[in-house]
């Protein structure tokens, strides 16, 4: 079965602090959910379109584990947090292997 993952490009940080409030709930909700982090933030070169801001990469053992994740309470409650305060492209997508 491959694994999936989450896959979030942030474009702008308008609101910090609502960053913050959303780390501190999302980062238990993906461990909860059998997320492991494999990219959080570090130096990006970014290319073509690519905008050079946050990028989280977040690895599932199978695509409903993903979308599980996503749809629990303790995630859509770190969403919820987050609000406006950034803009971001979020994906889940299943592996090739």
């Amino acid at each position: 079965m491959p694994k999936s993952y989450w896959v979030s490009s942030y474009r702008t940080i308008s609101d910090p602090a609502k960053l913050a409030a959303y780390n501190k709930l999302a980062g238990p909700a993906v461990k909860a959910g059998g997320g492991r982090t494999l990219v959080r933030g570090g130096q990006v070169v970014a290319r073509d379109a690519g905008i050079a801001e946050r990028t989280v990469l977040v690895e599932f053992d199978s695509f409903e584990q993903a979308v599980a994740a996503y749809e629990s309470a303790a995630y859509q409650a770190a969403l919820v947090a987050l609000s406006d305060g950034v803009e971001r492209d979020f994906r889940i997508v299943e592996g090739i292997d």
